[in-house]
């Protein structure tokens, strides 16, 4: 193969290589993995959601970066990747649960919403013109309601393929923050032991995060619910070595 031939395929968003890959979806999950980090945790109760917000400057605003989102009373998303392409994908999601409630009078069930925005993704993938996503959703929320509810979490990927998980790490330093969820999940966490887990695996990589630079929220039962920044504190209190009892580094 000629080196046009090679700049052709490289080039080319719905195009095969003869090796058969599509070497723009790939590049679309290279800025998924050079985003800061997202975690989602499935626990007995519900799902745990947590992103580390990184800022390019100490005069930003660490409350700016949005890095998980409501979708619906009973549906987050967490981020990493393109900021503007997950904004796209938050925006459609969004959309979707209403087309949802609109349509059959009840909210949209995880899976159903996460394959439906995972087919939109395909979709880039196989079009000319446009270009794949670069960004990766992990979606997490409840199916039904009351006793009978259960907790879901999914991942999309720039390819537009879906995968549910039990502990899912995205973004930068996957494969550390991944190990370290596999030898510490369980299936009797509860709800706040998955927020502490979620914390700790973004601790992995970076030990001198503070509460500020993080965002975790919970979704059960009683809908979608932001951990307040003197949770996350706690939690880190407990296990960031040389932590006083207010948090603070020494």
């Amino acid at each position: 193969m000629n080196r046009n031939d090679q700049q052709a395929y490289d080039r080319g968003t719905s195009l095969f290589s003869p090796d058969g890959r599509i070497y723009q979806v790939e590049y679309a999950r290279e800025a998924v993995k050079r985003g800061a980090p997202s975690v989602g945790i499935r626990t007995a109760d519900g799902v745990v959601l947590a992103a580390q917000r990184r800022t390019s400057s100490s005069l930003m605003e660490a409350d700016s970066i949005e890095k998980i989102h409501k979708l619906d009373n009973y549906l987050g998303a967490a981020t990493a990747g393109h900021v503007a392409d997950a904004r796209q994908l938050v925006d459609d999601a969004r959309q979707e649960a209403q087309v949802n409630h609109l349509r059959y009078g009840e909210p949209v069930r995880v899976e159903t919403l996460t394959k439906s925005l995972s087919d939109m993704i395909q979709e880039s993938t196989q079009r000319g013109g446009t270009r794949p996503f670069g960004a990766s959703l992990l979606i997490g929320g409840m199916d039904g309601e009351g006793e009978g509810a259960s907790a879901r979490l999914f991942q999309t990927d720039p390819s537009g393929a879906p995968q549910e998980w039990k502990a899912v790490a995205i973004g930068a330093n996957r494969g550390d923050i991944q190990e370290f969820l596999e030898a510490e999940w369980s299936e009797e966490l509860s709800l706040s032991d998955g927020v502490s887990l979620a914390i700790r695996s973004l601790l992995v990589p970076d030990e001198e995060l503070d509460a500020a630079e993080l965002s975790v929220v919970t979704v059960s039962a009683d809908g979608y619910r932001e951990v307040d920044e003197d949770e996350v504190d706690a939690v880190l209190s407990d296990h960031v070595p040389g932590a006083d009892d207010d948090g603070d580094a020494e």
